[in-house]
């Protein structure tokens, strides 16, 4: 998958918010301890630092969503993030995406926290991340 898989899967996937471009996406894949699991049609990118693991973005290009594959790539993140000394995996979510915040609640996430008005909206009206964790067991 390259660098311009991802933008453009995150560019189909982000139409609400502002999508993250190849470049960004290099200087991400560039740090140490950054996890990418899924393929171009679904993906997740994260990092591991220490004992923590931190989900940056899920995208799924809407023509592939509930088909199991964000799920998927979720799962072989938790695992790969667990092999790489990860006990728990954090991750923010917007409070509005009820689909994404459904997904995240099945696979054992939990509300930990909140950041009022973080997401930026183009109708002027900000949406709070809700931060989410899951612990994972050996």
């Amino acid at each position: 998958m390259t660098l311009d898989d991802l933008a453009a899967t995150h560019a189909l996937a982000f139409d609400i918010d502002r999508p993250w471009s190849a470049h960004e996406f290099a200087s991400l894949r560039a740090q140490r301890g950054t996890l990418l699991c899924g393929d171009a049609k679904s993906f997740v990118l994260g990092r591991v630092i220490m004992d923590e693991a931190e989900i940056l973005t899920v995208a799924t290009a809407p023509d592939h969503r509930r088909q199991g594959l964000a799920r998927n790539a979720i799962a072989a993140f938790c695992n790969l993030a667990q092999c790489s000394g990860a006990a728990t995996v954090f991750l923010e979510v917007a409070a509005d995406n009820a689909a994404a915040i459904a997904l995240y609640t099945a696979l054992g996430f939990g509300q930990v926290g909140q950041r009022r008005a973080y997401y930026d909206r183009e109708n002027g009206e900000a949406v709070d991340a809700l931060v989410l964790r899951r612990t994972l067991t050996p």
